[in-house]
């Protein structure tokens, strides 16, 4: 196979030699967009793809996660081991992700949630961005349980795409969550879960 790639790659070079070299790409495309409510927009945005969004204040925000957790029976919860104690609460077993010691495939799955924090919001697509980042953890943690309880803070949202790349380091692993996991490749036909949880939930603090 590699004998063959050397040989398709070289026809191609020669083939191209003869040609001027690429023209520059222009980037003078807007880079921002002026959003009066970026905290609203993505709020609206966010719950137009069926994440549940609730916006709390942050003296709140334990009593919220607890709330959340007891709506949906939460009895076993996963969550990265640098996610902020006063989090971790509730009638709850929380079990925790450590770099040396990750989760099981199977513990993940028997967990009824998981809880972490973000790297940033886009409000203009409703997009919640993870990077492994502070209270994040690995991606398997947020795509194996088949709910996302996620909390935000209002400072971490940004009106649009260029705007979230320019806070995110493009060697970290991203994960750009819309909404509960879903697909309609098949006949239009809506399936939820198929490459992550069914059930995203948001805590917008501010």
């Amino acid at each position: 196979m590699a004998d063959a790639r050397d040989v398709v790659l070289g026809r191609i070079r020669a083939a191209l030699a003869d040609r001027p070299t690429a023209a520059p790409v222009p980037r003078d495309y807007d880079t921002s967009r002026d959003v009066q409510d970026v905290v609203g927009l993505f709020a609206e945005r966010a719950a137009d793809y069926r994440a549940v969004v609730r916006r709390v204040r942050p003296r709140e925000l334990a009593e919220e996660i607890d709330v959340s957790l007891r709506a949906r029976g939460a009895r076993r919860m996963a969550a990265p081991d640098d996610l902020p104690a006063w989090w971790r609460i509730g009638e709850v077993v929380w079990s925790l992700d450590e770099p040396g010691h990750p989760l099981s495939i199977r513990a993940l799955d028997r967990s009824d949630g998981v809880l972490t924090g973000c790297a940033v919001a886009i409000a203009e697509t409703g997009t919640v961005v993870l990077d492994a980042g502070e209270a994040q953890g690995r991606r398997a943690l947020t795509l194996l349980p088949d709910y996302h309880l996620c909390v935000v803070r209002a400072d971490q949202v940004v009106g649009t795409v260029p705007e979230a790349l320019a806070r995110l380091s493009p060697t970290s692993p991203l994960t750009f969550i819309s909404g509960p996991s879903a697909t309609s490749d098949i006949e239009l036909d809506r399936v939820e879960g198929v490459h992550g949880p069914r059930n995203l939930e948001i805590l917008i603090v501010n």
